[in-house]
């Protein structure tokens, strides 16, 4: 690389660095998005806002301006596409007013008569030249320091050209530049294919997408094309538009949320459980629950929370399957009552709609959980209804190394349930979360005696070296209950195991 010092300059003289001095920033007053954004937009400078009808834009542009608002800042915006009346409807459908932002409308009723039209000139060489005169005088008027300008397709078709469209854009940047102005361009992607000059030109661009699923409302997510000069956090965050405005959920990194904790270990809430994981549960670690359905999964999970609650610790317990109210009905009458805990808060029982659930949505919830609300123990019940709010398995599987990622590295103890297809005979399941699972209780049916009966064995511990037995399972008047190790099993590979040994069952009346 060559040298950049004078010829005969010492090699020894130190050469000054100028200091960087940081950015002034213009928060968004967006629910996540400043998050994503390190801070906020930089101030003075031209961003573009793109996305297709629908995903958000004018809803973003005004939350903008009513943050500036509050900031004491001259809000204005310009606005080809609807009217006064129509972005004041926007508005109240949110519960907002618009008092204290200037509308100004480029095109009126009387813009749009039929005297109005040019027989001589072309009316894009005129029309484009008063639009853009029309911008700068309001401009200069009213001195704003944030300003949303909706939209760019109109823009587009007044200049017909693309070298007197881009000209253009150009000119009100350099405009805007030279009055410390923070500008939101919005644009609803209507051109034929991406406008990358316009992105070259705009020192950042923030892209809107929603997509149909199958079943359930939109999915829109964000995502930042470029930023000049800042850091930010990258890929797609998932984004919820409703009565109130956006809010934007930012991509879990685990790596971010790191901290020293004990990784000591618990009880299940019952001994004979704990001796089968090898003492008990490890904090930092998380523990798959699997098996058919009616098998006992939940209750014990539900078991390990009692026990945690009776620690003293708070418990967030995520219920994407069962009604809460049957839940609550069952656990009273198997001697685990929870409404004491319920409204105490140390226990949140949260019943989910997993079709009207975002993946990013419910990443924040429980990362809000634990930093905010101080969770030491996280429930997830169950996967199978969780997998449907996401797009497909390879999806569910990076968002749950991601979550279980968190979760283990704030010392949080997780339960996942997973239920299995089938009752007894090939029973699998959708998803193989084995791999990121450092824990995994293996739930089954059994035949003995002309019963029906239930087992539990761990397939696999990375935290305490459990044991290899199978154990009869049963849920009692007190919870659960775990009998001794069973031997002469028959048929456990096969899916349709049957147990001929002597020792005693739970259920074996004593003599």
């Amino acid at each position: 690389m060559p040298s950049s010092s004078p010829p005969n300059a010492s090699p020894h003289v130190k050469r000054a660095v100028p200091a960087v001095v940081p950015q002034q920033r213009s928060p968004t007053g967006i629910d996540g998005l400043d998050h994503v954004l390190g801070g906020g937009l930089p101030r003075g400078h031209l961003y573009l806002v793109e996305g297709t009808p629908g995903a958000g834009k004018t809803t973003l542009g005004l939350q903008f301006l009513m943050d500036g608002r509050v900031r004491g800042e001259s809000c204005l915006y310009v606005t080809l596409s609807e009217t006064a009346n129509e972005l004041s409807i926007v508005a109240q459908s949110h519960g907002w007013t618009l008092d204290g932002i200037e509308v100004f409308e480029l095109v009126n009723e009387e813009g749009l008569s039929p005297s109005a039209e040019q027989s001589i000139l072309y009316p894009s060489e005129v029309e484009l030249g008063e639009t853009t005169r029309g911008i700068m005088g309001v401009v200069e008027r009213l001195a704003p320091t944030r300003l949303v300008f909706d939209s760019l397709s109109e823009m587009r078709l007044l200049a017909q050209d693309p070298l007197r469209y881009r000209r253009q854009i150009l000119a009100l940047k350099h405009f805007f530049a030279s009055r410390d102005c923070t500008v939101l361009m919005l644009d609803d992607k209507s051109s034929k294919a991406d406008d990358l000059q316009l992105h070259s030109i705009a020192h950042g661009v923030l892209a809107l997408d929603q997509a149909m699923v199958d079943y359930g409302p939109v999915r829109r997510h964000l995502r930042i094309v470029k930023m000049r000069g800042v850091r930010y956090r990258g890929g797609e965050h998932d984004l919820h538009l409703d009565t109130g405005g956006i809010q934007i959920f930012p991509r879990l990194i685990a790596a971010e949320h790191r901290k020293e904790f004990d990784a000591q270990t618990v009880s299940s809430g019952t001994a004979e459980l704990d001796k089968l994981l090898g003492s008990g549960l490890v904090r930092g670690s998380n523990t798959l629950l699997i098996g058919p359905s009616g098998v006992g999964k939940t209750t014990t999970a539900m078991s390990a929370v009692v026990a945690a609650l009776g620690r003293g610790e708070k418990v967030s317990y995520y219920l994407f399957d069962e009604g809460m109210g049957t839940l609550l009905y069952r656990c009273a009458s198997l001697g685990l009552p929870l409404e004491g805990y319920i409204e105490s808060g140390q226990l949140d029982l949260q019943s989910l709609d997993p079709a009207e659930m975002s993946p990013g949505q419910f990443s924040n919830m429980v990362r809000a959980a634990v930093q905010e609300a101080g969770a030491s123990m996280i429930v997830i019940d169950s996967l199978n209804a969780y997998m449907q709010a996401m797009p497909g398995a390879k999806f569910l599987l990076l968002q749950m190394h991601e979550l279980l990622s968190f979760l283990n590295g704030q010392g949080v103890l997780t339960l996942l349930v997973l239920g299995q297809h089938g009752i007894i005979g090939d029973v699998r399941s959708d998803l193989d979360l084995s791999y990121l699972s450092d824990a995994i209780l293996l739930f089954s049916f059994f035949e003995a005696r002309g019963q029906l009966l239930k087992a539990v064995s761990v397939v696999k511990s990375r935290t305490n070296r459990h044991e290899l037995s199978i154990r009869e399972f049963r849920l009692g008047d007190h919870g659960v209950q775990v009998g001794p190790a069973l031997t002469d099993f028959e048929g456990v590979l096969s899916g349709v195991p049957s147990y001929a040994g002597k020792i005693a069952l739970l259920g074996d009346v004593k003599a």
